[in-house]
């Protein structure tokens, strides 16, 4: 990886850390997660290259980044994901004192596993010069609700309008912390 994608990665990491603490970002990315199946990642990255090198990707664009990073996101981060959530609840011991801290060995694992991705999502990300000087929130809006899209092909039967809250959330975060 060449040291521009090195920065790359590093930035877009610090980015999607920002983001994702913003108040009320992690419950809709989370909800978009569950409900639509979007990988949270691959749309904190597009939204990083919006934000930060004002880079709108295509439907196109957004499709090959999900093709490079699916076998990842379905083979390690979404195992990581299922196994933490299971020892909320259980089997046996779980949960309990003895159980939380391997709980929190699978959660830092997952994180490792999402940091990873991003690194992939990173190597991948087209890059070109800026299409404007400004983020267009609505440009944002319209770029997201395509990653949405993408995921719901999976889900068919589910209406993007009822995700159109939780994309806001994440479009006026971003918006916030660029101006």
């Amino acid at each position: 990886m060449s040291s521009s994608r090195l920065d790359l990665e590093a930035d877009s990491w610090a980015f999607a850390l920002r983001i994702y603490a913003e108040p009320g970002v992690a419950d809709a990315c989370l909800r978009l997660q569950d409900e639509a199946g979007v990988d949270v990642m691959m749309l904190l990255m597009i939204v990083f290259a919006a934000a930060r090198h004002r880079t709108l990707l295509t439907a196109a664009e957004i499709r090959a980044l999900d093709d490079v990073c699916r076998p990842w996101r379905e083979q390690i981060v979404q195992p990581l994901r299922v196994i933490r959530g299971r020892l909320k609840s259980g089997p046996s011991p779980a949960p309990n004192g003895e159980t939380e801290p391997f709980r929190s060995t699978i959660k830092a694992a997952e994180l490792a596993a999402e940091r990873l991705q991003n690194r992939l999502l990173a190597e991948r990300l087209p890059l070109r010069p800026p299409e404007r000087d400004l983020l267009v929130p609505e440009e944002l809006r319209s770029v997201l609700r395509s990653v949405v899209t993408l995921a719901l092909e999976k889900r068919p039967g589910k209406p993007i309008s009822d995700l159109h809250p939780s994309i806001d959330v994440v479009v006026d975060a971003v918006t916030q912390d660029t101006c």
